[in-house]
């Protein structure tokens, strides 16, 4: 198949490294120096995997024609700019694996709402720092799947073919009948945890089992599935989501949360948020089209988020910060 990838970050360098080792054809939408040192020496794999491959480095995507797939993993707040550039670009079908609900809608509008799928990802990883004019290696730390499905629902062969394609190329991946419901649960739980991996620094399984922490990210969580619910949409398990807990007592949401801390201690004590990279690194946050969306839906629909509401105003101060 032949792929396009917009952004060479950890989540796209990934991909872009184990579908073109698998025999596909990519094209990795880079910017700056690390697209240079991209084409000059490949992507390179580190921590669940180790390997390097090379495919096409592309920084003037308006060239772009025709493509299988087009594949989102860019930060929020860059979309608009870079779809933008890519309006000349005919796609089959198009994902983003970029956080947030906001995400279909964006690609919708570039691709058109029948080439739009849902997706989540649930891989992690950072990228490493550059050294002596090598591109920082993805430091691959967290293996989950890469669900997609059919924005409308139900089962297609265009799914069930990409999800073929990245369980041959190396990568968890599954369907999804749906993906709204899972998109927006995994949203729940990344709105709680992120919010505190930026306002604590800390690894995520750290917060999660501290009993302050989970409160506080527990309360997040339950009022973004308030208005995921309000909205019409019913909450599933879904990575570090539990639809059990959201409906429980809040003791038990927080029990919940330190379970799942519990159990990243062991699987991938290593994981830090990306938005936590992201401070780490005095970098803009992804806030905007994410958090800060929420709020707006809540406002609209009469749902009371005063936690999530508090933890945002924190974060926008840090991504203003960093300017």
């Amino acid at each position: 198949m032949n792929f396009v990838i917009v952004g060479a970050g950890a989540l796209g360098s990934i991909y872009a490294a184990y579908l073109v080792r698998a025999g596909h054809q990519v094209s990795l939408i880079a910017r700056g120096e690390r697209a240079a040192a991209l084409a000059r020496h490949g992507i390179g794999i580190v921590g669940e995997a180790s390997f390097t491959a090379r495919c096409s480095i592309v920084t003037q995507p308006e060239g772009l024609r025709d493509a299988d797939v087009a594949i989102v993993a860019i930060k929020t707040y860059d979309t608009a700019e870079a779809l933008s550039s890519l309006r000349g670009l005919k796609v089959k079908a198009a994902f983003s694996v970029q956080n947030g609900v906001l995400k279909n809608q964006q690609i919708g509008d570039v691709f058109g709402p029948e080439a739009t799928l849902g997706a989540i990802s649930m891989l992690g990883g950072d990228v490493l720092p550059a050294e002596d004019g090598l591109p920082g290696a993805v430091r691959y730390s967290m293996a989950g799947p890469t669900v997609i499905g059919e924005t409308a629902g139900g089962d297609s062969s265009r799914v069930a073919e990409l999800v073929d394609t990245l369980e041959r190329s190396g990568l968890k991946a599954r369907a999804s009948d749906d993906i709204t419901s899972v998109e927006w649960s995994k949203f729940v739980g990344w709105s709680g945890f992120s919010t505190l991996a930026v306002m604590t620094r800390l690894p995520t399984w750290r917060f999660m089992l501290d009993a302050d922490t989970a409160m506080i990210a527990a309360r997040v969580m339950r009022e973004t599935a308030a208005v995921a619910t309000k909205h019409g949409v019913k909450m599933q398990d879904s990575g570090f989501t539990s639809k059990a807990f959201m409906n429980a007592s809040e003791a038990e949401a927080i029990k919940a949360v330190q379970a799942h801390g519990e159990k990243m201690r062991t699987s991938a004590p290593g994981f830090r948020q990306s938005i936590l990279q992201d401070a780490d690194r005095n970098r803009r946050l992804e806030v905007n089209e994410t958090l800060d969306y929420t709020l707006a839906m809540a406002a609209k629909l009469g749902v009371q988020t005063p936690t999530l509401d508090l933890c945002c105003r924190v974060l926008r101060v840090v991504s203003r910060a960093a300017g």
